[in-house]
């Protein structure tokens, strides 16, 4: 792929499993990739922190704070309130999700994302709503049909599931023309890891697929040229596995007042684009 001028918007997912985690988190992202500007923060029953509560955290302010919020956990007359919060916080931009089934008895509502997404459009339109984008879980013709439903109902981009083959990004890159799109980038290093992902995910892996972190971090570095030549975005999601060693081996880590943009600190990565949270949604896939 030839590289064009494009600089790719990051997120990167962080796992609010402890307060003292996510805030360690916080702090080396800010200090080793400050180009990065956005994180993307879940929402799961068992976490110490919601994905609100991880907005509060002194150490995520001045990030672009993208809250997961599921549709299932959200009955429709609680959206004022949710909205209320949200602004409360200097939250700009959501991304809404269906939601797992429930793990213990917390109750669930019958909103889907589809209402989510239409209610928090329709009661804040300046709020940006992005969607979720799952490959694996049905026909591509079927998840073509539901991802563009939800465009349809206020979305403004879509965020994948992680993706393990760039041919399957230029095929939904052709399916969703004029869609932005973040594709989804993790790590899988081991055989169980990766059977987890087969049996829960339906997750699809090329024949050249090796379950380690040199692989994972390869194909990434591929994913951010994809990006880079289809003007489409990027999210990181980190499992199990440091900040410094996922990103670190796709992104040189700052040294002294700012970014090695030349990538000489480490042969084997990439530059970082820019990561202004002031993009531009216009950005498209041809």
């Amino acid at each position: 792929m030839t590289r064009n001028n494009f600089s790719p918007r990051i997120s990167v997912e962080l796992v609010p499993r402890t307060r003292e985690s996510i805030t360690a988190e916080l702090s080396e992202l800010r200090q080793l990739w400050p180009a990065i500007t956005a994180v993307n923060l879940p929402d799961l029953d068992h976490l110490e922190l919601g994905s609100c509560e991880s907005c509060e955290l002194p150490q995520a302010q001045g990030f672009s704070r993208i809250p997961h919020l599921r549709a299932s956990r959200t009955p429709l007359d609680s959206v004022p309130q949710l909205l209320d919060r949200l602004n409360r916080l200097a939250v700009s931009e959501v991304l809404v999700v269906q939601g797992d089934p429930p793990q213990d008895d917390r109750p669930v509502f019958p909103t889907t994302s589809l209402d989510l997404i239409r209610a928090l459009k329709a009661a804040q339109p300046d709020l940006t709503v992005h969607a979720a984008l799952d490959p694996y879980r049905q026909s591509l013709q079927d998840e073509q049909t539901y991802a563009l439903r939800k465009i349809e109902a206020g979305a403004s981009s879509l965020f994948t599931q992680p993706l393990f083959d760039t041919r399957l990004m230029e095929v939904f890159g052709e399916m969703l023309p004029g869609v932005p799109i973040y594709w989804g980038i993790t790590n899988v290093s081991s055989e169980r890891s990766k059977n987890y992902w087969i049996r829960r995910n339906r997750a699809v892996f090329p024949r050249s697929f090796e379950p380690t972190l040199d692989w994972c971090t390869a194909f990434a570095r591929e994913a951010v040229q994809h990006a880079q030549s289809t003007s489409s975005h990027l999210y990181f999601m980190p499992i199990r596995t440091s900040l410094r060693d996922f990103l670190g081996a796709v992104f040189p880590p700052a040294s002294g007042s700012g970014p090695d943009l030349s990538g000489a600190g480490n042969s084997s990565s990439t530059p970082l684009p820019g990561g202004s949270s002031n993009h531009s949604q216009s950005a498209a896939c041809p």
